[in-house]
């Protein structure tokens, strides 16, 4: 495999930005939720599917069922949902896991982001926006001469607190099964306007260079951030260097999270709010379980004043640039480092 982003991008097809916008638009046409709205839930679920099973995909829908988990609500008003523990007594949902026939046998790369959105809000951005960069991801690499070993992951009940990614680290983690993960969490929101980026509260303490970066460009809400811990700084590179290949480019702002990989560093979080921030999303299973992964975000709240709201809907994102992060993204996938490769 080429670590190379931009001869990447000259043998394959580019992202169309009309169909990342068509599936932002399906997906949030409505508020999603396996418990608040299970019929939209059910509907953008038989989307997704039938739009791999289009792209050549092979599909396989995983149920689970949970019991006495620790997790988030995910009702509406709630602005940083995540840090609001809450206890699931019984929960049911259900996983969508694709890949590719004839791509062999070994260690894969996860591409996964979550459908659910909260309670009134039709999550355009969250999270809309990083489906729809799955499913043009799966064009993308359907067209690829040689079938990749990636499997591209759709995940239930993000914001209960995680729950679906849980269990698909579980499943897809056994035997070293997986050799990294990409998660796409809120992708689509960018703001050229000077002051339009915030910064968590001690973000400037615990991560001065990032935060130099930002105030450097004016606070300026136009890049996507790349969390990565050391395991995946390889990776984190490689995306970077193909979004700022991509037309238009978009800036990939690294941040490494200090924290070590596996349990260790779940309790470090716990400890530090600010490293909390950066395990918000359904890549932080898959570092629980020792797997290097990489989150890529707009940031979120911290950019989007849409997030969380009724107003999160398909007309604020930027399908040009969210082409951009799918094209880096399935580089990334395909070109993934192996262990202990510099980016």
């Amino acid at each position: 495999m080429t670590n190379d982003p931009t001869a990447a991008r000259r043998r394959g097809p580019l992202a169309d930005a009309a169909l990342l916008r068509r599936h932002v638009e399906y997906l949030a046409a409505e508020p999603r939720s396996r418990r608040r709205a299970p019929r939209a839930m059910e509907r953008a679920e038989a989307y997704v599917r039938d739009e791999l099973v289009a792209a050549g995909w092979l599909v396989e829908r995983r149920p689970f069922h949970a019991r006495w988990q620790i997790g988030s609500t995910d009702r509406h008003g709630h602005r940083t949902l995540a840090l609001k523990p809450r206890l699931h007594r019984r929960l049911s949902g259900a996983n969508l896991l694709a890949s590719l026939a004839g791509s062999g046998h070994g260690p894969v790369v996860v591409v996964g982001a979550h459908l659910d959105s909260v309670s009134g809000s039709p999550g355009a951005d969250d999270n809309a926006s990083g489906v729809a960069v799955v499913l043009e991801t799966a064009r993308l690499l359907a067209a690829m001469p040689t079938a990749p070993r990636v499997v591209l992951a759709v995940f239930d009940m993000e914001e209960l607190g995680l729950i679906g990614a849980r269990q698909a680290a579980r499943e897809l983690g056994r035997d070293g099964g997986v050799r990294g993960m990409i998660c796409l969490e809120s992708v689509g929101y960018f703001a050229d306007e000077p002051g339009t980026q915030r910064l968590p509260v001690g973000f400037e303490r615990v991560f001065p260079e990032a935060s130099a970066v930002t105030r450097a460009d004016g606070y300026r809400g136009d890049f996507t951030l790349v969390v990565h811990r050391r395991s995946s700084a390889a990776a984190a590179e490689v995306w970077k260097r193909a979004a700022a290949a991509a037309s238009p480019a978009v800036p990939g702002l690294l941040l490494r999270d200090p924290r070590p990989d596996g349990l260790l560093g779940l309790l470090i979080g716990l400890a530090v709010p600010p490293a909390n921030h950066l395990g918000r999303s359904d890549h932080a299973p898959f570092w629980n379980r020792g797997i290097p992964a990489l989150m890529l975000t707009d940031t979120a709240n911290f950019r989007n004043p849409h997030y969380h709201r009724s107003t999160d809907l398909p007309g604020t994102l930027d399908y040009e640039r969210l082409a951009a992060v799918t094209e880096a993204t399935a580089t990334t996938a395909v070109s993934w480092p192996d262990a202990g490769q510099r980016g």
